[in-house]
């Protein structure tokens, strides 16, 4: 399974609507995850790095754009505070 990552421009997020979805925010932190849908997130302040069960790692942080495919298990290591837009399915 692959998650994307990438720079939008702010036409690409008005597209989107962004600005309209939910923020969460969490602490350095480590935690197991899995997603029981795909989540699109666009981050607002942070740095998270996500360990994919393959033992492959993604780098995620200030404006990018990640994408997560569903039934996705990994594991995320905050290693600056997040606050990201996000929006499932």
């Amino acid at each position: 399974m692959q998650v994307e990552v990438k720079k939008p421009d702010e036409g690409q997020l008005a597209n989107l609507g962004v600005k309209e979805w939910p923020i969460w925010e969490k602490e350095e932190s480590s935690f197991d995850w899995h997603y029981d849908e795909k989540e699109t997130c666009y981050f607002l302040e942070g740095e998270v790095e996500v360990e994919l069960t393959n033992g492959e790692k993604v780098k995620v942080e200030k404006g990018d754009l990640a994408v997560f495919p569903k039934d996705l298990d990994c594991k995320w290591h905050v290693k600056k505070k997040v606050k990201k837009h996000y929006c499932f399915g």
